[in-house]
């Protein structure tokens, strides 16, 4: 019997879990700390990572991927890497017995803020190729060409600072003894439009945010889950494009699920609610960038 998509891709995540289920002893020392400590000269002396996020990703990602080369060829998969820095997505997993079978692995790292909120991540751009599901701009494959959006995401702990010195080199000796940029850490699979927020990531209007729940993230409950996908495309293709009257007669532009369900007379008891609890940094810092986007929607609509 043929497999639908959504058994291929079923069977896919089931793999990605399966193996994600299997890294932490490889990543991490018995004490949950990170097992790259830092890095090394020819003089063998070691030097600590910054606990720079971005730096962090990145050498995340090269830990990482000599296991993601065996697990592809394992499940009968080839790697293709994006061609360029800005390219989506991070890695096209593409059947070796079958090109028609593709899945996008996004790599999404982010640290917590406390035991049950982190600091979310982006979920690629909602511009030209989002839209246009059969652009090749800024993408590896079409984004129609894909069977699903996958990331592959790791949640982890800050290491503590009083005990990290960026200025000081160690030798390989005292490798033991240099303390981790980051612990605990958490691996997940999810598929992005299941953790996807209503509101952009990072400033960037031209990208998705995630959720912050830690545990709606782990079990794909962000605000899309049950509405489904379609609403998921709809809502970003569409996102700062439509401008609707409130009830005292003013205009604004539509940047909030309820307002678009509402607009498009959908249902919005199909809305997940996003958890209360939020940090009250976090929730300042996200008011901060609202405006900003609103603004930001207006200038471009204008040209």
């Amino acid at each position: 019997m043929t497999k639908t998509n959504e058994q291929i891709k079923a069977e896919f995540k089931s793999q990605l879990k399966t193996f994600i289920s299997k890294l932490n002893n490889f990543v991490t020392t018995k004490d949950g700390q990170w097992t790259i400590k830092g890095f090394i000269d020819v003089y063998k002396n070691i030097y600590t990572i910054s606990g720079d996020t971005k730096i962090i990703s990145k050498i995340l990602e090269i830990h990482l991927f000599p296991k993601i080369l065996k697990f592809a060829s394992d499940n009968g998969y080839k790697l293709v890497l994006a061609q360029h820095q800005n390219y989506y997505p991070d890695i096209s997993f593409v059947k070796t017995n079958d090109d028609k079978i593709k899945f996008a692995v996004d790599f999404k790292t982010t640290y917590k803020i406390d035991k049950d909120y982190c600091n979310g991540f982006t979920l690629g751009s909602h511009g030209e190729y989002f839209k246009n599901r059969t652009s090749k701009k800024n993408i590896q494959f079409p984004y129609s060409d894909y069977l699903g959006h996958i990331c592959l995401g790791i949640i982890y702990s800050r290491g503590e600072n009083t005990s990290i010195d960026e200025t000081k080199s160690h030798k390989v000796e005292q490798l033991e003894s240099i303390t981790s940029v980051i612990r605990n850490i958490h691996f997940f699979v999810a598929e992005k439009w299941k953790i996807a927020s209503d509101k952009s990531g990072s400033g960037n209007t031209a990208n998705i945010g995630s959720i912050h729940k830690i545990d709606d993230i782990l079990n794909e409950n962000g605000i899309f889950s049950i509405l489904g996908e379609d609403w998921f495309d709809d809502y970003w293709m569409n996102y700062g494009k439509i401008t609707i009257t409130d009830k005292n007669g003013k205009t604004k532009i539509i940047s909030n699920l309820v307002d678009f369900i509402e607009f498009r007379g959908g249902d919005k008891e199909l809305i997940v609610k996003k958890a209360k609890k939020v940090v009250k940094a976090k929730k300042k810092e996200e008011d901060i960038a609202e405006k900003k986007e609103e603004e930001q929607i207006k200038k471009e609509r204008k040209k």
